[in-house]
């Protein structure tokens, strides 16, 4: 996440920077310059690397890490072709978790993305738009980033490109491209942060202000919790400059109040009825059942360890630490450069300090409940031990994704520092005194041309570590014939479903899953992989399983059927009922034996059906 720091107030020409120098002017509009192209250019080239497993058969892969998440977000895809095309309302769908349905606010639905991208879905299909937007949403974070730092932060492009790098393609982004895109689409926080941080300019409040509003409500339709991790990162740096500079506050305070009335009110005409719909719309929740993500805090080994996806990385490492998301994963080197650049930059620089306020607050927020040392849980109690886990907003949030901020923090460090080296070989040089053997001609330039040199192969040293490695990609089965062709038309008439064996959830059904992403969700399934209400109203993840699944589930866990009883068989039918089935489907599957057995024990004889075995319930449901 990029959180570039530059003078609330507006005013460029007061922000002290590493090396006193100010900050650089605002450039008058002009075409790209050379250099920007090249680090957009680099910056795709990084996101196909990224995705390069998935091109090698971008149909028949998905993310040997989080292979469910992955199927889950084709099948977002999906939703947003199927809405555009039948022009539904896409905050809701009854075509998973039948006949209840998915509140699609109330889940991570990348609606901000997959509905404008529904022609493109509609063309190509779920698979290949799930792989070219993974490494266009990685390489466009980065691209955002480069041109905030190049533009309000820093004058050297190299620092920027630099900055932006890091920014698009840290490990911790880089880690939750294993089968969650919504937390790569960080393309609009960077420029979220630079407008926060540009309301005070005196004369502009109302253009400020609808600009924010704009980016926040469309940033909403994206990824909610990483526009709350950013909104925390800005108050934390707002306050930390008012501290600094008090009276450049007072100044800049009415016109920045004013523009985030006006960006609030904007933000809130375009999101109000989704917020409604997300938090009182059908199938909506409150909170997750005993806040299940309280415990997910950062272990402190975490940060000097090279993540799995990194050229240095390793995967036994998951093992022992890995237990959690890889959110920060540095790796030693770069703790060490950062250490060093905010000592050397903190003294003179107040975008440095902001940073080291940032860095602080956020690695202790990011301590779980209890403190975690290379795997180990302690007795020492962390923040999240005092954090209710009721409270409103934070209910829903994960303690180790707090230092994505810091990510964001050191990415910026990284642009200052590398600014500051390219800064100090372009200060003018006194001339050396006569008589002074220490300063002879060339000596003071030489000095620090090699001060220069160590200092920018202490940074790429401890960046060529994290170089990210394609991510791991696992072969999957394609969905029936029977499935893709059309086959089941006749037999699952408007109001209908058709229930797949297994039936879709959390831990059981992926390929099922994928049956209704790969062929356009034309018919609606029961189960599914989503959060919905349980019956006291707190959220939980899948279908509260019926009877009937969860004999489906003890089936394939033990692969054997258990004796099947009339209370079964009775249970089975009003399962369907309840589903509004029309047809049962088994295709191939590790477990299709034993499956077949038990449905057959419970329903009678399967007809085979072009590539799959079918149970036709209409007469009995």
């Amino acid at each position: 996440m990029a959180v570039p720091v530059v003078d609330p107030s507006l005013n460029s020409s007061s922000v002290e920077v590493d090396t006193g120098v100010s900050d650089p002017p605002r450039r008058p509009r002009r075409r790209p310059a050379r250099a920007d192209v090249l680090a957009i250019g680099a910056y795709a080239l990084l996101g196909v690397l990224v995705c390069l497993n998935y091109w090698g058969d971008v149909q028949h892969r998905v993310s040997s890490h989080l292979p469910t998440d992955h199927s889950w977000f084709e099948w977002l895809f999906a939703h947003g072709a199927y809405s555009v095309r039948h022009l539904e309302n896409p905050l809701f769908t009854a075509r998973q978790n039948a006949p209840d349905g998915v509140n699609m606010m109330a889940n991570t639905s990348l609606l901000g993305v997959t509905l404008p991208l529904a022609p493109l879905t509609m063309l190509l299909g779920p698979q290949v738009m799930y792989a070219l937007y993974l490494g266009a949403a990685l390489s466009a974070t980065a691209a955002t980033s480069y041109w905030t730092l190049s533009r309000h932060l820093v004058r050297s492009r190299g620092a920027a490109f630099v900055g932006g790098a890091f920014l698009g393609f840290a490990p911790g982004i880089v880690h939750h491209a294993n089968g969650q895109p919504n937390f790569v689409s960080n393309f609009l926080l960077p420029l979220i942060v630079s407008r926060v941080l540009r309301l005070g300019e005196p004369g502009r409040w109302r253009r400020n202000g609808v600009a924010l509003g704009l980016l926040v409500a469309y940033q909403i339709f994206i990824n909610e919790e990483m526009l709350l991790l950013t909104a925390l990162a800005c108050l934390v740096v707002v306050v930390a400059y008012a501290v600094q500079r008090p009276r450049a506050t007072r100044e800049r305070a009415g016109a920045f109040l004013a523009a985030i009335g006006v960006g609030g009110a904007v933000a809130l005409l375009f999101t109000a009825y989704p917020i409604w719909f997300q938090f009182n719309g059908p199938q909506s929740y409150r909170g997750l059942q005993g806040g299940v993500f309280h415990n997910w805090g950062e272990d402190l080994m975490a940060f000097v360890t090279f993540a799995r996806d990194t050229v240095a990385g390793d995967e036994a490492v998951e093992r022992t630490i890995g237990l959690t998301e890889q959110n920060t994963w540095f790796g030693w080197p770069l703790v060490l450069v950062g250490l060093v650049a905010l000592a050397l930059l903190v003294r003179r620089s107040v975008p440095a300090r902001i940073l080291a306020v940032l860095v602080v607050v956020f690695t202790v927020a990011s301590i779980g409940p209890k403190v975690r040392f290379d795997g180990v849980e302690t007795d020492v109690d962390g923040p999240w031990a005092y954090v209710p886990d009721d409270l409103p907003l934070v209910e829903m949030m994960m303690p180790t994704r707090l230092s994505l901020v810091v990510v964001g923090a050191v990415g910026v460090l990284l642009a200052l520092a590398w600014d500051a080296l390219a800064r100090a070989g372009r200060s003018p040089v006194p001339a050396p005194r006569a008589g002074d053997e220490t300063s002879a001609p060339g000596a003071g330039p030489r000095r620090r041309r090699g001060l220069r040199l160590v200092g920018y192969a202490a940074i790429v040293a401890a960046l060529l570590p994290l170089f990210p490695r394609p991510l791991p990609a696992q072969q999957i089965d394609p969905p029936p014939h029977f499935v893709t062709s059309g086959g089941w038309r006749p037999y699952v008439p408007d109001g209908r479903t058709l229930v797949p064996v297994p039936i879709p959830s959390n831990v059981h059904g992926l390929p099922t899953l994928r049956w209704s992403a790969l062929t356009g969700q034309e018919f609606p399934i029961p189960g599914g992989y989503f959060i919905g209400p349980n019956e006291r109203g707190e959220g939980v993840f899948g279908a509260p399983n019926r009877p009937t699944s969860t004999l489906i589930y003890s089936t394939m866990d033990a692969d054997r059927v258990p004796e099947i009883t009339e209370e079964n068989r009775r249970q089975a039918v009003e399962d369907l009922r309840f589903w509004r089935a029309s047809v049962v489907v088994l295709g191939a599957n590790p477990r299709e034996a034993v499956l077949r057995d038990l449905m057959t024990a419970l329903l009678g004889p399967a007809q085979r059906v072009d590539d799959v075995w079918l149970w036709d319930v209409r007469d009995r449901v």
